[in-house]
């Protein structure tokens, strides 16, 4: 059965055609302005009223944009305008946070796609856009100045952190800014499952940085920027209300995991997998099968850890208490849209949720991939 159709637009009172992004392209040093392409803006028939389905505690209230090429990262702008990173064009979208209207920012220079790698998480902090990418000989984080108004393009990509261990799979990818103003990235091990393990590598690992990418006062280990290791995938970071923070993460063949991360815990892969109870190793606070989860994206609202499912289809909601569950794992949106990549809380109970049916693994259909807006409870 294929995925219902959903509407083209939520907010405006015509559809706006995609503007043609630049072509991926994986060669260009740090030392290139990023390639922009001109914005422009068309409108074809009415929009049909927007209609909003419910799927228990959480309402689709429609489709902001569409027509997304491998989207990954999602980041939202003071004004409330939304990024949008594309894994294998290395391009970023502003997005019209309202209309839905997309304007191409630019390729990044530098960014080298083959499998799970390439354009990843993005985070915006003080006129700055960061992106973790895969590059010639490395994972590594970038920053970009980025003014924000209209005609604005992204400046200079400069390195942040480098050498990040880069693989086929597993090169992790989420970024995002806690609420000390530190910079977290969450790191894979690359398929070298001894990586995870060794606190010299930066690969299996969650990091935390300045946002200058120096070690961050308080670190567990002195002139380092590992805050936690022993992970095989981290896929997505987040703090709730009280800024403890939170990571999904993938899992080999037996268990997917939501864990709560303390600094300087180990996370035991490839030791352990799952909840092992062995001492030494932090369990997690959730896990599931990967064929009910492949977790992606995780983001807190409404007292709860919002994950999306890749490979399960389905928004994840973990109800929390403290630093425990107050209840077991809830999924809604089962099938209904595909792939899930990444979730954004964007206040008052709304959240962005991305689609990835076009990143080679899906059964993308007309009008694929999407930004959804949604509304939980």
């Amino acid at each position: 059965m294929s995925r219902p159709v959903v509407l083209k637009a939520l907010w405006g009172a015509a559809v706006l055609l995609l503007v043609a992004g630049c072509s991926s392209g994986g060669g260009g040093g740090g030392g290139e302005p990023s390639r922009t392409a001109p914005a422009t803006a068309s409108t074809s028939a009415p929009a049909p009223t927007p209609t909003s389905t419910r799927d228990g505690r959480v309402t689709v209230a429609g489709t902001l944009t569409e027509g997304l090429a491998s989207p990954w990262g999602l980041a939202e702008l003071p004004g409330g305008d939304l990024l949008v990173s594309s894994r294998d064009e290395g391009t970023i979208t502003r997005v019209d946070g309202k209309t839905g209207a997309k304007t191409p920012l630019g390729e990044v220079p530098g960014v080298v796609r083959a499998g799970e790698g390439g354009l990843l998480g993005i985070a915006v902090r003080d006129g700055w856009v960061y992106a973790y990418l895969t590059a010639a000989h490395d994972n590594r984080i970038v920053r970009m100045r980025y003014g924000g108004g209209d005609g604005d393009r992204l400046g200079v990509p400069q390195p942040v952190l480098t050498g990040i261990p880069k693989g086929f799979v597993h090169n992790g990818g989420r970024i995002a800014f806690g609420p000390d103003g530190m910079l977290y990235a969450g790191t894979g091990e690359t398929g070298r499952t001894g990586l995870a393990q060794d606190r010299s590598s930066l690969g299996g690992k969650i990091l935390r940085m300045t946002p200058e990418g120096r070690p961050a006062p308080g670190n567990p280990f002195p002139g380092s920027v590992v805050y936690s290791y022993g992970h095989r995938n981290v896929q997505g970071i987040a703090w709730d209300a009280d800024g403890r923070l939170w990571a999904a993460e993938f899992g080999q063949d037996t268990w997917d995991e939501l864990n709560l991360v303390r600094p300087g815990g180990n996370y035991g892969w490839p030791e352990v997998e799952g909840r092992a109870g062995k001492a030494g190793f932090v369990d997690p606070v959730a896990q599931w099968s990967p064929s009910e989860a492949s977790p992606s994206g995780i983001a807190y609202a409404r007292g709860a850890i919002w994950m999306a499912g890749l490979r399960g289809e389905r928004l994840w909601r973990v109800p929390l208490s403290g630093t425990e569950r107050s209840g077991e794992p809830e999924a809604f949106l089962k099938g209904t849209y595909g792939r899930l990549r990444t979730v954004l809380a964007g206040g008052d109970g709304r959240l962005w949720l991305v689609t990835s049916e076009t990143d080679a693994r899906g059964t993308p259909e007309d009008g694929d991939d999407r930004i959804l807006r949604l509304e939980v409870r």
